[in-house]
């Protein structure tokens, strides 16, 4: 039994990022790992007094135990997602995986890269929008940003265009 791997995924609670997660949890987490959900709130979302204390270093590490209360996600600005805590939960309970949530201010794209140091990641996954060229360049994409800046190894999770809620439980196969 090796060390320990510590695995981020970003999370904006959109399908991609579910996706995202449900491919970590099958693909990367291992006994004992421990999961950390990544949110980043723009800059521009309502300043609360949990921004202005922790908006340079990201908030305090969330446990699970913690992420399922209702009063607690609202400070932080987290979506209270049945989906996403059954999927933790689930990670938790089978391969003891300790799950954490942690939230950032800023630019997506430069929290997920500071995500990795801070953290110490072994491995990033994201979900891509799978935006088209024209909206690419005049929105930036956040999976190319964070695969060519990212210290770490990114996997890149892309959502089905023909269904946004795709919810597959089989592992696919990468050819």
């Amino acid at each position: 039994m090796g060390k320990a791997g510590s695995v981020g995924v970003g999370m904006d609670y959109s399908a991609t990022s579910k996706l995202a997660l449900r491919w970590a949890v099958d693909n990367l987490i291992e006994q004992g790992d421990r999961i950390v959900l990544i949110h980043v709130e723009p800059t521009t979302a309502a300043t609360t007094s949990r921004k202005q204390l922790f908006e340079n270093t990201g908030s305090p590490l969330i446990p699970l135990e913690e992420l399922v209360e209702t009063n607690v996600s609202k400070q932080y600005g987290l979506t209270n997602d049945p989906e996403v805590l059954d999927i933790l939960d689930k990670v938790s309970k089978t391969k003891g995986a300790k799950a954490v949530a942690k939230v950032y201010w800023g630019d997506p794209r430069e929290k997920l890269c500071d995500a990795v140091q801070d953290l110490k990641l072994d491995s990033l996954v994201v979900g891509s929008r799978g935006l088209g060229p024209i909206k690419r360049v005049l929105l930036g994409s956040v999976s190319i940003y964070v695969v060519t800046n990212a210290s770490c190894p990114v996997t890149v999770v892309k959502g089905s265009h023909n269904h946004p809620n795709h919810k597959s439980s089989k592992k696919r196969s990468f050819k």
